[in-house]
């Protein structure tokens, strides 16, 4: 466990309270939350991905259209050491707090499909996935492990659709792009029911998804952060915690424990949630 981070420490003891009286509780997360598992951010100095990439060279829907070698030099390696990562113990926490009945949903920006390696049944990915790609000319759809044995297979390194030959895209949002409207709702939707929302990992840079912690502020929830270094947003979180999110979430996970009975509170019935019948 991080210096940073106590199991007894008030700001966990306030989170740990705030979760458990609470109807509806969300979880909103970013590259923090991964890198863990040994997946880099994007913007940590020194460190992060787009530190040694341009994203508008290598992850636009431009650069995918126009120099799609160049893009899949990128993404081939992306799919390759992304597919092979294992979720860590911040992502098996939220796990263990939607099993218990005090998460209802996690809402993330990555695409690495961690979420659902650990278990996560309520996910929401509003940037996409890298478990599939697809052809933008007829449709096709191309599960993970065939795209990468395409990445392999092909001279140039680009997977191609077996039935037109186009080059395959990734089911990730790229720059460029617009999100999933019917995912983006969705996304909305909970943070506006949520009664805390916890913001874990994330920069809250990258809209639109940084604008929902304000969303759930703006209706009355409390918002959270968990995350090391500084937000746009931290000016308005009711809960803020800057050390490790797995020793963060571990700390959570003792303090709900210590004040847990073996049910949540039946005072949930009056949340704002449940009155709009969730």
């Amino acid at each position: 466990m991080s210096a940073g981070v106590a199991a007894g420490s008030p700001e966990v003891a306030e989170l740990a309270e705030l979760v458990r009286g609470a109807g509806s509780v969300v979880a909103l997360t970013g590259a923090g939350i991964s890198v863990p598992s040994g997946i880099p951010d994007f913007r940590t100095p020194r460190t992060g991905l787009w530190e040694t990439v341009d994203p508008m060279e290598v992850a636009h829907i431009d650069a995918f259209h126009g120099d799609p070698v160049r893009f899949w030099r990128f993404y081939g390696e992306r799919f390759a050491t992304l597919g092979d990562k294992q979720p860590n113990g911040a992502h098996r926490a939220l796990v263990a707090m939607e099993q218990r009945g005090l998460l209802d949903a996690v809402i993330t920006q990555n695409i690495d499909m961690l979420h659902r390696k650990a278990g996560t049944r309520e996910l929401v990915e509003v940037h996409g996935s890298i478990a599939s790609g697809s052809c933008p000319s007829c449709g096709a759809s191309v599960p993970l492990e065939q795209v990468r044995a395409r990445v392999q297979r092909e001279a140039d390194g680009v997977p191609r659709c077996a039935d037109c030959r186009a080059p395959l895209k990734p089911d990730v949002v790229l720059f460029g792009e617009m999100l999933d409207a019917p995912t983006l709702e969705r996304a909305r939707w909970l943070c506006e029911q949520a009664d805390v929302l916890l913001c874990i990992g994330s920069s809250l840079e990258v809209h639109p998804v940084a604008g929902l912690p304000q969303i759930t502020h703006a209706a009355g929830g409390a918002v959270a952060i968990l995350t090391q270094g500084q937000t746009p947003l931290d000016g308005l979180a009711s809960v803020r915690l800057h050390g490790d999110v797995v020793a963060e979430l571990d700390a959570l996970l003792g303090a709900l424990d210590a004040l847990e009975s073996g049910a949540r509170p039946a005072a949930q019935a009056g949340s704002r949630a449940a009155q709009a019948g969730i």
